[in-house]
């Protein structure tokens, strides 16, 4: 087996709590610099990082001297609150080793379900990568309740993923990988090196939703890595205990259990924007521009827009049509209807100076668009 890891440019790395708080003792400071140290050597090698790490509870029952993990609600996410203070810092003192800077960025469920606050996560992440910053994301439990947690940062990982649009998602925990069984149970149970995410025989084996702790807590992660290949990321389960493990999957070496999705990350999305997309609006684009986009599959930009058909907010799909009503593509806009009349026609550098602001310097983004 070939690590997908290898030929990724864009991960996101969750680490588990029992990776980073010496079982729930407080932060691992030895171990958060062999963190820092393997994704800086991931960014030396040109890839993208997004980590997903707990442990802020666990430092925070350490700094207010607690000694149990309290049930109340108000109380975990009193040790939250200062917990976060104790995991940024930390993160951000080791990650500085390695000359790079950090962003802590906390996400509740509500984040990623309304539309706009979604659009504004995933701008505010790529803009970090883009600044060569490593965003450090974690569930925000000072304002959670039970309503809107994501239940585990493994879903919050999968999301993540989908979020950022990342080619793959590495779960580190204290277990080698999946197995068809509970190897503690039952000594026939035979290591799974490789598999398809989604696949209804996964659930099984990590003992199905009921199950409390399946093969060491994997059912979570099976259902993780099926979200993450509903973008079209594959995800790799493995030990983060094995040495310089990131950067020997990097490598292409086969460590843990590797999940592939079904279809690549852009055939996943080219398809969604094609088949399942609801239209609210058409841009009508002038005949160099709908050469460029169809033939040449650039982005939109609002210099090739006539017209604007319709009304759409920041996000929707929308249709790009000809000067003949023939349509040549279609993609999730970056700007209302509203906005999008105020600057078509318009160079890219006079936005800005338009509306007071500038989202995106496109109104299409090619990775956001399927021609027809």
């Amino acid at each position: 087996m070939h690590s997908v890891i290898h030929t990724a440019s864009r991960l996101v790395v969750k680490v588990g709590s029992s990776l980073v708080t010496n079982d729930g003792k407080g932060l691992d400071r030895v171990a958060l610099a062999r963190w820092a140290a393997e994704i800086a050597e991931l960014k030396r090698r040109g890839k993208e990082v997004v980590l997903v790490s707990s442990g802020a509870i666990a430092e925070g029952c350490q700094r207010l001297g607690w000694s149990r993990r309290p049930k109340a609600v108000h109380e975990l996410q009193a040790a939250a609150a200062v917990g976060q203070m104790g995991l940024a810092q930390a993160y951000e003192t080791e990650f500085r080793e390695h000359g790079l800077k950090t962003a802590q960025v906390l996400l509740t469920h509500e984040d990623l379900a309304d539309r706009t606050r979604y659009l504004n996560a995933r701008s505010t992440l790529t803009a970090l990568l883009a600044l060569n910053v490593v965003p450090i994301i974690n569930e925000n439990d000072t304002v959670v309740t039970d309503e809107i947690r994501f239940g585990d940062n493994d879903t919050l990982g999968a999301l993540v993923t989908n979020l950022i649009e990342a080619d793959a998602l590495v779960i580190l925990t204290d277990q080698r990988g999946l197995y068809t069984a509970d190897p503690r149970k039952n000594p026939n149970a035979q290591f799974v090196h490789e598999a398809e995410a989604g696949d209804p025989a996964l659930e099984e084996m990590a003992g199905g939703a009921g199950s409390s702790v399946g093969t060491g807590g994997m059912y979570t992660k099976i259902v993780a890595a099926k979200r993450a290949a509903r973008s079209g990321a594959a995800t790799v389960i493995a030990s983060g205990r094995e040495q310089n493990v990131l950067s020997r999957l990097a490598d292409g070496e086969g460590i843990g259990t590797q999940l592939v999705a079904p279809t690549t990350r852009m055939a996943a999305r080219k398809q969604w924007l094609a088949d399942h997309l609801k239209l609210t609006g058409r841009l009508v684009l002038d005949a160099g521009a709908a050469v460029a986009v169809r033939e040449k599959h650039t982005s939109l930009l609002p210099i090739g827009v006539i017209g604007v058909e319709g009304d759409f907010l920041r996000g929707e799909a929308v249709a790009c049509v000809d000067e003949t009503g023939h349509e040549v593509a279609r993609g999730l806009v970056n700007y209302s209807s509203d906005e999008a009349r105020l600057i078509m026609k318009k160079p890219t550098r006079a936005l800005e100076e338009t509306l007071g602001y500038l989202v995106e310097p496109e109104l299409i983004h090619r990775d956001n668009m399927v021609t027809l």
